[in-house]
This record gives structure tokens, C-alpha cells and sequence, in this order.
């Protein structure tokens, strides 16, 4: 009799369950994109509606927040945030320190890490737990070039010497802190940093003052001394411009500069390593919710605008580059050059985490030195002297 007492009480929970789900939400959720997907997503919200009766009387009220400020704006004021919203993956740490950030639906997360690309998902996760939906993996920095000027995109020494007989000009953005790790991370250097379960920075990973950061460094010392070299990342700003080190936010700028020369690669090779640096990911987050039947609208919501069809739609939409797997594979992300460069470089890349404001100055006084040509003549020793201060002064913004 216990037993069927039991067994009847657990149907009667799962029932009741069913039946809350039954019954959906009909309530408003706020939504944060960037201005130029407000369009797609209403479209798309419209779409969820259609598909999931459950939520068809669900008012969604989209506002235009970039990924760039919607974690700033999150921070500051979690009640009026929006319930769902893009962001940036380097302000994960910040967003889960301030409980701004629901953790992924259990059901929802084994689907999210079987569908998108390991870098995406571990961009959204902290410790063992998924915080966010990936959206996109096209947040990093790859090479354009003419490719009437440069032969063999494959090797930065290559690439320089063809720049220089054609006089024209390579670009990349040496004193930048995320432009930088490209020789830093290739050559083997660490530079991290740990958080708690609070977002709160609690360790600095850091071995620049080595053989490999001193390798980095050369390369970087080298490169300042090209007559080719420009320091920039932005092509719309370059001049006589064979070759730069750019995202795809400037591929259409790039397409019509370079016209039917235009071509794209990874970042190629110097002194025998491959450059690396910074992967970057597009995420949309849940805020935490009292009311259980919103909270489950939001995830099926944000489940849906993160799914591979509405990924490669965005993408044709929008050229938004997909995580999801699938939609990477469809032949127009396929035959985007700009993508494809990118995946091909995001192999060889990390994801930013959270980053101390003081390291970005700091990286940029760096990069400053080496182009006002300070470090031309000096040897290793001084070298190392300025990579330990670096590395030590990276370890003190903790605690």
C-alpha cells in the first residue's frame, strides 16, 4: 500500500507538472539585441510563437542593446535588465559576480554542448557550469590581403618581403592588449586569470618572462622594424594597404578595397610558430527569474534564438558567423572567406575571459615601446628585465 501510495503522488507531480508546462506563459519577456537584429529576432520571436502554442499569447518587447553594453547595463540595474539579452563573452566572469545570469536549463545545456563548437561553449561556461547560449564564433582576428601583392599568405616573413618590393603596407595592432597575444599565446605564454564562483579574480596565470615570451617579444621587435609595418587594425583607415590583421566586422570594407584581389587566410607563421591570440563569442543570457513559468519561457526563448536553423538564418540575415556545428557546415558559411579564415584561426586561439581593465593600458605601453623603437638595440637580458616587470605587474591587479 506505501509503495502505491508512493506511485500515485509521483504521477500526480508529474502530471501537474505537464500541466504547468501545458500552460506556458503569457506574460511579457524583455529582450536585448544589437539595433541591426532587432528586426531578425522579432521575426524570429514570431516565428517561436508559431512553433510552441504554449507561449503563442507571450508579449516579447525587443530593445536595441549592444552585446558591447548590455553586460554594463545588466550589472547596474539586474531588475530592469532584460530576461534575455546578448553579450560579449569576456564579461561572463562580471555577470555571474553580480547573479545576472541564470544557469543553462540542464536539458537545454547537453543539447547546447553537443551543438556548438568547443571554443563557444567553454567561452560560456565558468567552472563546470554553462552560464549562456552560444550565438556566435566570429569574434577574433585573422588576415585580409590583396592577393595580387602577397603570394603565400602562410608565413609573416613572406608576407612582409612582398609588402616591402611592392611598397605597400602590412597592418597589425601591436599595442593593443588583444592583438598582442597573437605572438605571446603562439609561442607557448600563458597569460590568464582565474575567478571564483563569484566572477571575482582570484589568481594570475602568467609566463611571459620565459624563453617563449622572450621569443614573442623579438618577433613583435622585428616586425616594428619592417618599412611594410603599420601599426592599425582597421582597414577602412589603412593606406596603401597589401595585407592586415582584422575581424570580420570589416570583411565588405575589405571586399571592396581589395575587389577581385580580395582573399583571406588565418594569421600565418613567424620565426617557425603559428600566431594565436584571442577567440572571441557572441552569448545570450537568461536573467534569474522568481516566476518558474517565465523562467522556462525565457530558456525555451533563448533556446530557440540560439538553434542552428535560426543561427544560419541569422547568418544569411545578418552574416553573423554560426557555433553551431551544422550551420558551420552549410556551403554559404562555407564559402565566406572571411569565416572560413576565421575558423581555421580560432584552432589556434584561446577565449577571452575576464581581464583586469589595467592590463589593456598596460599591454598598450608595451606595444607603444616597441614602435617608438626603444627596445631595437637592447639584449635579451634587458628584454627579460621588461618581460618580468610585465608579468609581475599582470599579477598584481589580483587581490
Amino acid at each position: 500500500m506505501k509503495k502505491l501510495l508512493t506511485l500515485v503522488l509521483a504521477l500526480a507531480l508529474v502530471l501537474s507538472l505537464c500541466s504547468a508546462f501545458a500552460e506556458g506563459f503569457s506574460g511579457e519577456l524583455k529582450v536585448w539585441v544589437p539595433d541591426a537584429a532587432v528586426d531578425f529576432t522579432a521575426e524570429q520571436v514570431e516565428a517561436f510563437k508559431a512553433a510552441n502554442p504554449e507561449y503563442a499569447d507571450m508579449t516579447v518587447n525587443i530593445e536595441p542593446v549592444g552585446e558591447g553594453d548590455a553586460a554594463g547595463k545588466v550589472i547596474t540595474d539586474v531588475d530592469a535588465a532584460a530576461d534575455v539579452f546578448n553579450f560579449a563573452q569576456d564579461q561572463l566572469a562580471r555577470m555571474v559576480a553580480a547573479g545576472a545570469l541564470e544557469e543553462v536549463e540542464p536539458g537545454n545545456a547537453e543539447i547546447v554542448k553537443a551543438e556548438n563548437d568547443a571554443g563557444s561553449v567553454a567561452a560560456a561556461t565558468m567552472g563546470e557550469t554553462l552560464y549562456a547560449y552560444p550565438l556566435t564564433s566570429d569574434n577574433g582576428y585573422f588576415l585580409y590581403y590583396d592577393s595580387s601583392v602577397v603570394t603565400d599568405p602562410s608565413t609573416l616573413e613572406g608576407i612582409l618581403a612582398d609588402c616591402e618590393a611592392a611598397g605597400k603596407s602590412f597592418y597589425m595592432e601591436i599595442n593593443s592588449g588583444w592583438y598582442q597575444t597573437a605572438f605571446f599565446f603562439g609561442t607557448g605564454c600563458t597569460l590568464t586569470y582565474d575567478s571564483d564562483d563569484e566572477g571575482n579574480l582570484v589568481a594570475c596565470n602568467a609566463d611571459y618572462a620565459s624563453e617563449n615570451g622572450l621569443k614573442a617579444l623579438k618577433s613583435m621587435i622585428k616586425l616594428a622594424k619592417s618599412p611594410a609595418f603599420q601599426n592599425g587594425s582597421s582597414i577602412s583607415n589603412a593606406t596603401n594597404v597589401a595585407a592586415i590583421v582584422d575581424g570580420t566586422w570589416d570583411s565588405e570594407a575589405a571586399k571592396e578595397l581589395f575587389g577581385d584581389n580580395y582573399a583571406a587566410a588565418k594569421l600565418p607563421t613567424v620565426d617557425g610558430y603559428q600566431l594565436s591570440g584571442f577567440g572571441g563569442f557572441k552569448l545570450l543570457g537568461v536573467k534569474p527569474q522568481t516566476d518558474e513559468d517565465k523562467l522556462a519561457a525565457c530558456d525555451a526563448l533563448a533556446a530557440w534564438l540560439t538553434s542552428g536553423d535560426v543561427q544560419l538564418a541569422r547568418y544569411e540575415a545578418l552574416g553573423w558567423g554560426p557555433s553551431n556545428l551544422e550551420a558551420q557546415k552549410s556551403e554559404a558559411v562555407q564559402a565566406d572567406a572571411a569565416l572560413s579564415a576565421l575558423g581555421e584561426q580560432l584552432a589556434f586561439t584561446i577565449p577571452q575571459g575576464q581581464y583586469p581593465g589595467d592590463y589593456w593600458s598596460l599591454a598598450t605601453g608595451l606595444g607603444d615601446r616597441i614602435i617608438s623603437k626603444e627596445f631595437d638595440d637592447a639584449d635579451d637580458e634587458t628584454l627579460m628585465g621588461v618581460l618580468t616587470e610585465f608579468q609581475d605587474t599582470c599579477a598584481s591587479y589580483v587581490g
